[in-house]
């Protein structure tokens, strides 16, 4: 079985997949298992492997490979003192600059796009075949543009929705956070109702009006997907989000460790533009 680990900047998503059971890397494997922590910049690799054990359970024995990114610079530091111990004889996949990927980056500076971003793109590609625009709800919302050809674009970076709730209830008296949920309407009759009300459909017309001017300059036909630990709650309010793919990431990382793991024992991959 494949391990598939994603440190974002405020979420950790593990999945577990079946390395090369349908034997073609193209098609979408079924995700056996998938886990969500909380990502501790301060955390330690000791930590870090209690953490994976406990939560892989009787799956850890079954690893027979790992593909990982971070977001995180000192989480990554940490990540690699804690898969050398985990799994000493499995074939690693770390995603960072010097493997292949398979995806052009025409981007000013390619040194600059992360790599989530970049294992997005890959997977977006490989499962649909055209042009896409990734939508991704993390701590920052991501917006990729995906050629017809699997090429990085570029695209739109916003505040996540979760930091610009936290930051108005830090600057504003009164405010306060609040659950993230649909209000009764749009027009709120108290302040919860209001903050969800902006929150929820100022985020989805943030989305759309992106997606929409992104298209007219894409001008091309292309698919709007969206994934990350809040698409959840905003593809039903958005008018542009024809798609969610939860683990698109973690598809992206499986497909990186397809690409690189038989060419060495450990392989730390990146982009290839």
């Amino acid at each position: 079985m494949l391990l598939c680990i994603d440190v974002g900047n405020t979420q950790t998503a593990l999945g577990i997949y079946p390395e090369t059971g349908d034997g073609d890397p193209v098609i979408r494997p079924s995700l056996i298992r998938d886990w969500r922590m909380r990502t501790d910049r301060r955390i330690t690799a000791d930590e870090l492997e209690v953490a994976v054990r406990a939560l892989l359970g009787p799956f850890a024995p079954q690893v027979t490979g790992i593909a990982v990114l971070s977001t995180v610079p000192a989480v990554l530091r940490q990540l690699r003192q804690m898969l050398a111990r985990f799994q000493p004889t499995v074939p690693t996949v770390i995603v960072e600059p010097g493997v292949r990927t398979g995806v052009p980056l025409l981007v000013d500076n390619p040194k600059e796009v992360g790599a989530d971003r970049v294992v997005n793109t890959l997977a977006a590609h490989r499962l649909f075949g055209k042009a896409c625009v990734v939508v991704d709800f993390g701590t920052s919302t991501n917006i990729d543009v995906v050629s017809a050809r699997g090429e990085f674009l570029g695209g739109a970076l916003a505040p996540g929705i979760e930091v610009s709730l936290e930051a108005l209830a830090a600057r504003a008296a009164a405010l306060r956070t609040v659950e993230l949920v649909r209000p009764r309407s749009v027009i709120g009759k108290n302040t919860v109702e209001c903050l969800q009300s902006g929150v929820l459909y100022g985020f989805a017309g943030q989305v759309d009006g992106l997606v929409n001017r992104i298209m007219l300059e894409l001008d091309e036909p292309a698919v709007v997907l969206g994934t990350g630990g809040l698409a959840p709650l905003m593809i039903d309010e958005s008018q542009t989000i024809t798609e969610h793919v939860p683990d698109l990431t973690l598809l992206g990382l499986r497909l990186v460790y397809l690409r690189n793991a038989a060419v060495s024992h450990r392989v730390e991959a990146g982009s290839d533009a």
